[in-house]
């Protein structure tokens, strides 16, 4: 029987010491590449934004003949796999005195998890990714975790293959591949999160279709530590409908350390994986996730353009955002503007600077947190 038990730490402190384990689940590297398709839309609510984004479109037709294309652009997480991982584990091993066990899923690659596989101090780390799977005109992403070290590579260059060119029964085909391996734990990330922005009812309709198909080639769904909580609390629903297990996944991009984890008794990533493949999952909620949520989003876009001295040749932001060129190669923005930043970005830039302010940054969150109430949970820790 499937059971699934959700719990709040500042509903019960002690919450986590009957446990010997945490587990990080879902967060990225500076191996993961994120694209800047959302720019336009989130420019579009703020006027003078608006305003500036249609003139920079325009001058840059003029001068290109070609429309400014936002999605050959992306930017990575500031953090390379051997921090990410020291981050998260020293976060469960201070914030609960427990050990940790850390799985790093970046988008559609293992750099990150493999060298840290093979590390002194990380031996053993989980093979993790985060795959995204094309269904009709959206995708999801699906978190493939504690691969095969051996077959890793030839298995993630045949998800590749098929987020490249999808091709009929391909999909079940390789999901089915995966769950077949008795140490592999599949989750489905952010279920409801509508990321291809297809609109909710057909995105719902793909989401049935895709659960129908494959979902049981899938041992969880996912609640998320960047989704609000609304969401969250619909994909506890949703779990409920279609017989499914829950598990955590923080989604880190930034410094800041994942808000919902694991809990268990398992010594290893593959005792935790049997754990849940056998039905049972325990998850605790930290305090940070409390924090209204577009607080916790500008905090990320702060770690994002920070300035990292320690990193060589990823020091600035700009080092570490890049474009696709028409002639196929990818460079850095910094060599594409060779220092003429243009001035919707670099006063945006100055802005993000002036928040490490103290008393500019406590005023910048009470303005943030604008209406969002502080979220208290549910009135019962769930279970089912």
């Amino acid at each position: 029987m499937k059971r699934t038990h959700v719990r709040f730490l500042w509903r019960d402190q002690a919450a986590h010491r009957q446990f010997r384990t945490a587990v990080s689940l879902h967060s990225h590297t500076m191996h993961s590449r994120e694209s800047f398709g959302f720019i336009p839309r989130y420019c579009a609510r703020v006027p003078i934004l608006a305003w500036e984004m249609r003139r920079l479109a325009r001058k840059y037709l003029e001068r290109h003949r070609r429309v400014l294309d936002y999605t050959r652009g992306h930017w990575t997480p500031p953090l390379p796999g051997p921090k990410a991982y020291d981050l998260e584990r020293r976060h469960i091993e201070e914030t609960l005195g427990l050990a940790a066990l850390v799985s790093l899923s970046d988008h559609d690659n293992i750099e990150a998890a493999s060298h840290l596989h093979a590390a002194d101090g990380t031996r053993g780390a989980p093979v993790s990714i985060e795959w995204t799977v094309p269904v009709g005109p959206t995708f999801f992403h699906v978190g493939v975790h504690n691969l095969p070290p051996s077959e890793a590579r030839s298995m993630v260059a045949e998800l590749a293959r098929y987020t490249r060119e999808p091709a009929p029964g391909l999909r079940q085909e390789l999901l089915a591949s995966l769950s077949r391996c008795p140490d592999v734990l599949m989750v489905l990330n952010h279920p409801l999160w509508d990321q291809g922005e297809v609109g909710a009812h057909q995105h719902r309709a793909l989401l049935s279709e895709f659960l129908q198909d494959c979902g049981g080639c899938l041992h969880a769904l996912e609640l998320n530590g960047l989704r609000p909580w609304p969401e969250n609390q619909a994909v506890i629903d949703l779990a409920r409908a279609c017989d499914h297990l829950l598990v955590s996944g923080g989604d880190r991009h930034g410094c800041e350390p994942n808000s919902i984890l694991n809990l268990t008794r398992a010594a290893s990533f593959p005792e935790f994986v049997s754990e849940v493949r056998a039905g049972s999952s325990e998850i605790v909620f930290l305090n940070h996730y409390r924090e209204p949520r577009r607080v916790r989003i500008f905090r990320t876009l702060c770690d994002v353009m920070g300035d990292y001295p320690e990193l060589p040749g990823r020091e600035h932001w700009t080092d570490r955002m890049y474009c696709r060129l028409y002639s196929g190669a990818i460079v850095p923005l910094s060599q594409v503007w060779n220092g003429n930043v243009p001035g919707v970005v670099r006063y945006f830039d100055r802005s993000i600077r002036l928040t490490q302010n103290r008393g500019i940054r406590q005023m910048l969150r009470l303005c943030l947190a604008g209406s969002e109430q502080e979220f208290a949970g549910p009135r019962d820790d769930a279970g089912f």
